[in-house]
């Protein structure tokens, strides 16, 4: 299992593992909006490539803070923030259970770190805030959402280490003892 930038050909990949997570709760995107999401930040989206099969991905990109994507339309903008936002992070229910959704998260956040952010942003969907509270994120009730993103979406955000050096492809558990959680599309 090990953790590497988009490739092209992970496309058709990313895309069913979206559908698969998100068409029961109206909240998937289509390929079009993803793309252009990864397009405007390369540089902090990942893949899980399991022997060449793609068991999950992240996509995060920089958004002004307290700001988000709408999901009914891809990025047209590439925002100079000092926020990255996660739009999505997901992990294919066969492999879920494993500690694998924190293990990207965790590479996200040495990769934001390393790339000076300050903040990683999302939107809770799903009732998941539990999992991203447990990971450091305070939720923000007072942004408003909108109701594309689902009844119990909630803005959450949590600072980053600055200029944190060194990710592991190879993803050492950073949470040792704990048991896995994740129950992240």
């Amino acid at each position: 299992m090990r953790v590497r930038h988009i490739a092209d050909s992970d496309w058709d990949g990313i895309v069913a593992l979206e559908s698969r997570a998100y068409t029961d709760s109206s909240l998937s995107e289509g390929r079009a909006a993803l793309e252009s999401r990864a397009q405007a930040s390369p540089a902090t989206c990942f893949v899980l490539d399991h022997g060449g099969r793609i068991t999950g991905y992240v996509l995060a990109l920089p958004y002004p803070r307290f700001q988000y994507p709408e999901l009914t339309r891809g990025e047209e903008v590439v925002f100079h923030s000092r926020n990255l936002h996660l739009h999505d992070i997901v992990i294919d229910k066969e492999f879920r259970g494993r500690g694998l959704a924190r293990r990207l998260l965790h590479h996200l956040t040495v990769t934001a770190g390393a790339r000076t952010y300050e903040h990683i942003s999302l939107i809770s969907v799903g009732d998941n805030e539990t999992f991203w509270a447990a990971n450091g994120f305070l939720a923000h009730p007072h942004i408003p959402l909108p109701r594309s993103y689902g009844a119990t979406a909630v803005y959450m955000s949590r600072a980053v280490q600055v200029g944190r050096a060194g990710s592991s492809a190879s993803f050492p558990d950073p949470f040792p003892g704990s048991p896995p959680h994740d129950e992240v599309g």
